[in-house]
């Protein structure tokens, strides 16, 4: 156990507490002091009882604003929680489509094995199919960045 001297409206305390909270309560004794002294005329009881109403005052009206700002919380905590799953839907989304479009030109890759050389058509056809891949792929991904 500690022993800790407080000073609180110009009278002193002895006041014992537990090892390493002698700081805490010598800042705890300030503020106490510090209402005490703004507290004119009266006794030194009467300055202490209304010091310590007011820190009460003080510690109710911080209760007040917690509570009020608990729903608040909760209502971005849902919103956070929305948005993640809206993420990874829209990344699912994504993988899905790359699988698919790596699908399409593994096929078409095949399929210009497959054709015979004399075909001169088919080259610009599988152009065309490829650049429409990487359109969606493209366009994929720009909604992917804009999700926040």
């Amino acid at each position: 156990m500690a022993d800790v001297k407080l000073t609180i409206a110009g009278r002193p305390y002895d006041v014992h507490c537990a090892d390493g909270e002698e700081t805490q309560l010598l800042q705890l004794a300030s503020v106490v002091d510090e209402k005490a002294r703004g507290i004119q005329g009266g006794t030194e009881v009467r300055q202490l009882l209304f010091a310590a109403l007011m820190l009460a005052d003080d510690a109710q009206e911080a209760k007040g604003k917690v509570e009020k700002t608990a729903p608040q919380s909760d209502s971005l905590r849902a919103a956070v929680a929305l948005a993640e799953s809206r993420e990874a839907a829209a990344r699912d989304e994504l993988r899905a489509a790359v699988a698919r479009e790596q699908a399409a030109l593994e096929q078409l890759a095949m399929t210009s094995e497959a054709a015979p050389a004399d075909a001169p058509q088919a080259r610009p056809v599988h152009d065309r199919a490829l650049l429409q891949i990487a359109d969606r792929i493209e366009a994929l991904a720009a909604k992917v960045e804009q999700i926040p």
